[in-house]
C-alpha cells in the first residue's frame, strides 16, 4: 500500500515537471519572438506595445494558416483537375455525349435531288387556309406584313472555345431587333437534310417553314454571323409590294457583269408564295454535297467573274440563276442597295465612332447600317479568312454598337464599343411613366426615320 502511494507521488512529480518544462519552453519562444520583432524594427517598445505586437503576430498567423491550407488544396485540385475532377467543364470531353450515328444514308445517284414533293397550287392552298383561319392574319398592322426571321447554327458545339459565346451574342442581337419591330423569330439547330449541309442548309429549312407557316407573308433569312446595327430602321415593306425576293445587291453587277459578289444571300427577304417554292426548286440542284457540288463549283467559277475555285455555294448559284434566266425570275427579284440589308464589316466597323458623332439610328445605309455581316470570320469554326483577334474584336464592337441602342432605352450604355461594362447615362426618376410617355415608348434615338421609296 505504501509503495503504491510513493509511486503515485513520483508520477505526479514527473507530470508537474513536464508541465513546468512546457511552460518554460513556451515562455522562451515568446521571448525570442518579441526580441526578434523589436530588434528587426530597430527599436524596443513598451510592454504594452510588445503585447500588442505579439497578439497581432499570432492573430495574423491564425488567419494565414487556413488561407495557406486552402491555397494548397486549390493548387492540388488545379493540378489534378485536368484528369480527375469530374466537375471541370474544361477537362470534359464533349465527344463523350455526342452520339456517333454512322454515315448518313447514301442517296440514289440515279434519282435527281429534290427538296420535297413538287407543289403547284400553294397560293390557292394558302389563300383558303387564311380565310379559314382569320385569327392568323398575315398582316400585323397596316402596311406591315407578318414576318418570320430565321437564323441558326450547327447542332454541334463550336470548334473553338469562344464560338458559342459569339453565337449567343448574335441571337441576342436579333431577338432585340425583332422584339422592337414585331417580328417573330425562329432559331434552328437541326440539319434537316444531310445532302444540303454548309452553305445550302438554309434551303430545306426555308421551304419547310414557308409550308408550315402559311400565316407568314415574308420570311427573313439572316446568317448567324450577321448582326443588326440599326435598331430603329424599319424595312420599307411597301417598296416590295410587287417583289417576291429581296437581296442586297446591284443589277449591273449581277445581270451585266455576272460578278459572283453582285449580291449577298446572308440576309434576304422571301415572300411566302408559289413563285418562291419554284425558285427554291430551281436553286437547290447545285447544292447536294459531293460530286454534284464540286462539278457545279467548276461551272460557277467558269461562268462568273472573279470567282475563286471552290465547290458550289448558294450565293454564286443565285447569281448564275438570275444572270442566265433573267426573263424567268428577274421581274420578281429586288436587288436593294439604298440601305444595308447586308453590310460588309470590313468597311463599316472602324467607322462606328464617326457614325455616332455625325448621324443617328434609323438611316440603315452607310451612315448607320441596318446589318453588319462578318463574312469570312467564321467565329464558330477552327479557321477563318481573317485573323481571329481582328474578327472577335470587331464583332464585339458591332454587338456593343447595336446593344447601346437597346441599353439607352433603360438609361445605360457601354463604357466604350470595346467594353462589356456599362455606365449610367440617364438619372432615374420617381415618375418613370411620364418619361415613357415623353419618349413615345422608346428612347428618342429610336424614332424611326421614314425611308423614301425613291
Amino acid at each position: 500500500m505504501i509503495e503504491k502511494c510513493l509511486g503515485a507521488q513520483r508520477s505526479r512529480k514527473i507530470q508537474r515537471a513536464l508541465r513546468h518544462g512546457k511552460v518554460t519552453v513556451l515562455c522562451l519562444v515568446l521571448t525570442l519572438v518579441v526580441l526578434r520583432g523589436t530588434i528587426g524594427a530597430g527599436k524596443f517598445g513598451t510592454p504594452e506595445q510588445d503585447f500588442n505586437e505579439l497578439r497581432d503576430h499570432f492573430y495574423s498567423r491564425k488567419r494565414a494558416e487556413p488561407h495557406r491550407v486552402l491555397e494548397e488544396v486549390q493548387t492540388t485540385d488545379r493540378t489534378s483537375s485536368v484528369d480527375d475532377n469530374p466537375n471541370s467543364y474544361n477537362a470534359f470531353d464533349i465527344n463523350k455525349i455526342l452520339i456517333y450515328e454512322g454515315d448518313d444514308e447514301k442517296p440514289d445517284p440515279d434519282k435527281p435531288y429534290s427538296l420535297g414533293p413538287r407543289i403547284f397550287d400553294w397560293d390557292e392552298q394558302r389563300s383558303i387556309w387564311l380565310i379559314e383561319n382569320p385569327n392568323f392574319s398575315n398582316f400585323v398592322r397596316p402596311n406591315k406584313p407578318r414576318v418570320l426571321l430565321v437564323t441558326g447554327s450547327s447542332p454541334k458545339p463550336c470548334e473553338n472555345p469562344v464560338g458559342d459565346h459569339y453565337l449567343l451574342k448574335s441571337i441576342k442581337n436579333k431577338i432585340d431587333y425583332c422584339r422592337l419591330h414585331g417580328i417573330e423569330i425562329f432559331y434552328n439547330l437541326a440539319l434537316l437534310d444531310a445532302e444540303m449541309a454548309g452553305f445550302w442548309a438554309k434551303l430545306p429549312l426555308i421551304r419547310k417553314l414557308l409550308l408550315s407557316h402559311p400565316e407568314v407573308e415574308f420570311l427573313w433569312w439572316m446568317d448567324s454571323d450577321a448582326m443588326f446595327t440599326d435598331m430603329a430602321f424599319e424595312v420599307p415593306w411597301e417598296r416590295y409590294k410587287d417583289s417576291n425576293f429581296v437581296m442586297h445587291g446591284w443589277n449591273e453587277m449581277v445581270y451585266d457583269d455576272r460578278n459572283w459578289i453582285g449580291l449577298n444571300t446572308g440576309s434576304f427577304l422571301l415572300r411566302n408564295c408559289q413563285w418562291s417554292l419554284d425558285l427554291l426548286d430551281a436553286w437547290a440542284p447545285m447544292g447536294p454535297k459531293g460530286k454534284v457540288r464540286e462539278e457545279a463549283g467548276k461551272v460557277l467559277t467558269r461562268e462568273l467573274k472573279d470567282r475563286p475555285v471552290f465547290e458550289a455555294d448558294d450565293q454564286s448559284a443565285m447569281v448564275y440563276l438570275l444572270a442566265t434566266q433573267r426573263d424567268k425570275w428577274g421581274d420578281n427579284v429586288y436587288l436593294e442597295s439604298a440601305y444595308y440589308l447586308h453590310g460588309y464589316w470590313g468597311i463599316l466597323v472602324d467607322r462606328y465612332e464617326e457614325m455616332i458623332e455625325n448621324y443617328h439610328p434609323g438611316l440603315g445605309d452607310h451612315r448607320w447600317p441596318l446589318v453588319t455581316h462578318f463574312v469570312g470570320c467564321k467565329p464558330c469554326g477552327k479557321f477563318g479568312d481573317y485573323p481571329v483577334e481582328r474578327c472577335l474584336k470587331q464583332m464585339d464592337r458591332a454587338f456593343n454598337f447595336g446593344d447601346n441602342q437597346i441599353l439607352q432605352i433603360y438609361g445605360f450604355t457601354h463604357k466604350s464599343l470595346a467594353s462589356r461594362k456599362v455606365k449610367r447615362v440617364r438619372n432615374e426618376t420617381s415618375n418613370p411613366l411620364e418619361v415613357k410617355d415623353e419618349l413615345g415608348l422608346l428612347h428618342p434615338a429610336f424614332k424611326a426615320v421614314k425611308v423614301s421609296s425613291t
